[in-house]
């Protein structure tokens, strides 16, 4: 058995023809989100992976083996639940209150611009359905947010290179401008939720008419 301890996130600084020639290991999410595992690569060599604790493996990263070689790893299909809004009746904002309420009961969520992808429950299912989402059995490659701490780059899926978010907001010092504004507004409206208070965002049900397109059970 061949072991592989070192991993480069989607084969960053490699150049491209390497990772083209590095063997492949095709992994579902089950496994690659363990930090020590065996497989077997497409030239049929086992792998003993041996990474540090809380290490997620994403498709696209290249494993360093022991001899040198690379393995480039595939995120496999498996079954998964896409869940998207109704066109017809609902608003992108379903999925965020979609994802609000997963989120509080920890369920592992990939998250897409138009979609959200988890793991088979049939409860979740129904909730889900409840709140007027369309939710489809899939088999697809599933890539869940990692948690912001996590190590490795398990923060997410989005993989990104080193950003600088400084913006230079500097004025001309002669430069005079008034920034004041007449914000009067309801003290009732100006409340802003402080440290100890909870937003709540019920699951309830809106009603509506559902059309020959509306593709969702109840």
């Amino acid at each position: 058995m061949i072991q592989a301890s070192k991993l480069i996130p989607q084969g960053k600084g490699l150049a491209p023809v390497l990772v083209k020639r590095a063997t492949t290991i095709e992994l579902d999410w089950d496994v690659r989100q363990k930090s020590r595992f065996a497989a077997t690569d497409s030239a049929g060599r086992e792998l003993g992976i041996f990474l540090p604790r809380g290490t997620l493996v994403r498709g696209g990263d290249v494993l360093v083996a022991e001899d040198g070689s690379m393995v480039r790893v595939i995120a496999a299909p498996q079954p998964v639940l896409v869940i998207t809004h109704c066109t017809q009746h609902g608003t992108p904002f379903d999925l965020t209150r979609a994802a609000y309420h997963l989120g509080n009961r920890h369920v592992p969520i990939e998250l897409q611009p138009d979609h959200l992808k988890i793991e088979p429950d049939h409860v979740l299912a129904d909730m889900l359905r409840a709140m007027h989402l369309i939710v489809t059995e899939q088999n697809l490659p599933f890539e869940p947010e990692g948690g912001a701490y996590a190590a490795g780059h398990g923060g997410g899926h989005h993989h990104h290179g080193g950003h600088d978010h400084g913006h230079d907001h500097g004025h001309d010092p002669d430069h005079d401008h008034d920034h004041s504004h007449d914000h009067s507004h309801a003290a009732a409206n100006t409340a802003a939720p402080g440290p100890g208070r909870t937003v709540s965002i019920p699951v309830v049900a809106q009603g509506h008419v559902h059309g020959p397109h509306c593709n969702h059970d109840h």
